[in-house]
């Protein structure tokens, strides 16, 4: 009997543990992610890594192929010098190679997206093939403008943990007026193998030569090697930090292979070409994003610096974790769900992947970008400041 009833209540915690688990949208967009963020949760971990990676022998990868119809948009033309009303505004970002070879119809050519600002686009984004193997994927890349775009970090309540913060999910009306893009952050911060620092304290202790995510008072981002590029100074909101940068001096990091999955990451079942995303700067201090399926962190780290980063660090990985949205609301209206759409539409979530950072259930922390200036305003003048041009690269 006494067996019996220890197996009634074991069975019956597992159906409701489980159970809430399996409902919980801040594990993932699909029922394995859940599965698999419960499992680990609760010393399974060896299991669900042997499930992944049983899945992940039996569907890896496609080779060859083409993208299918639209994930390239062909129409797409460069435009190679913005309107004389953005000329404070940077260059617009040159047409990126593709790793895959001579680029098709589209690939690699930037337009602009999303929210005007100063009746300019201050978010570029183009698709290209992630190499010459997997030819039938696309990556999305997005270069954000720091001269019309300013950046923030909201923290959730699993990642970082604690709080309560002055940003978090959900996105407040007052900063859906200006929101142009919302985008994933890192790993869980047990896995980071860094720190966290916002709202004057830092949350997780800051790790010297860590890749890091730094945000300005002045709305710019810097990223670099903690205590090298980048350190604390009383202009600093908000650092985020990240294993260690996969690109320096604009080239790959020392000792970054295709097959890692240690140094910069435990992905699914140990595969090493899965849903990866990144983010680096350029020199004139542009940030960059790139994420998408099919990528190794070498392929990852090329896509960053062909899109003109000098160094750049690992964001989140695998597949319900990556994901970058743009808003374009009408004129003067707020950013919203609705007039959100993922970078890329086989991004977790598709078409309803911007709603999560619009939710109260988000827990994960996540990077934002914002107009600077209301869309119909005349450019102003630049102001002398310490800006992250002026930083060390």
């Amino acid at each position: 009997m006494g067996i019996a009833l220890l197996g009634i209540i074991f069975f019956t915690w597992l159906g409701i543990s489980l159970g809430v688990a399996l409902t919980n949208q801040s594990y993932g967009v699909s029922y394995s992610a859940r599965f698999a963020e419960w499992g680990r949760d609760h010393h399974m971990g060896s299991l669900v890594t042997w499930l992944e990676k049983e899945y992940n022998a039996l569907n890896p990868p496609k080779k060859g192929g083409k993208p299918a119809k639209g994930e390239i948009d062909s129409k797409a033309k460069a435009v190679s010098a913005l309107p004389a009303s953005c000329k404070f505004a940077l260059e617009p970002p040159k047409t990126v190679l593709s790793p895959a070879g001579t680029n098709l119809l589209g690939e690699g050519v930037w337009v602009g997206a999303g929210r005007l600002t100063a009746g300019c686009p201050g978010v570029w984004t183009t698709t290209v093939r992630p190499d010459a193997v997997h030819t039938s994927y696309v990556a999305g890349l997005a270069w954000m403008d720091p001269k019309l775009i300013t950046f923030a970090l909201y923290s959730g309540s699993q990642i970082p943990g604690g709080g309560p913060y002055s940003n978090t999910a959900p996105i407040k009306p007052v900063a859906a007026e200006t929101l142009v893009s919302a985008f994933n952050a890192g790993f869980r911060m047990q896995d980071a193998q860094g720190g966290y620092f916002t709202d004057n304290k830092t949350v997780v202790p800051l790790r010297s030569g860590a890749a890091s995510s730094v945000i300005y008072r002045d709305g710019t981002m810097n990223i670099g090697a903690w205590g090298a590029d980048v350190s604390m100074n009383p202009d600093v909101v908000s650092v985020r930090q990240n294993l260690d940068l996969i690109v320096a001096n604009s080239k790959p990091a020392a000792g970054l292979a295709a097959s890692d999955t240690t140094r910069w990451g435990a992905t699914l079942g140990g595969a090493a070409t899965v849903w990866r995303s990144g983010m680096g700067i350029t020199t004139e201090g542009a940030i960059v994003y790139a994420g998408g399926p099919a990528l190794t962190i070498t392929a990852l780290a090329d896509l960053l610096i062909r899109a003109g980063a000098v160094r750049a660090m690992e964001l989140d990985i695998n597949t319900d974790w990556v994901q970058y949205s743009i808003f374009s609301p009408a004129l003067g209206q707020p950013a919203t769900p609705a007039n959100g759409k993922p970078l890329l539409s086989t991004m977790a979530g598709g078409a309803s992947g911007p709603a999560r950072y619009f939710a109260s259930w988000w827990t994960r922390d996540f990077f934002t970008s914002s107009a600077r200036f209301a869309a119909q305003a005349t450019m102003p003048m630049p102001k002398p400041t310490t800006t992250t041009t002026a930083r060390k690269k």
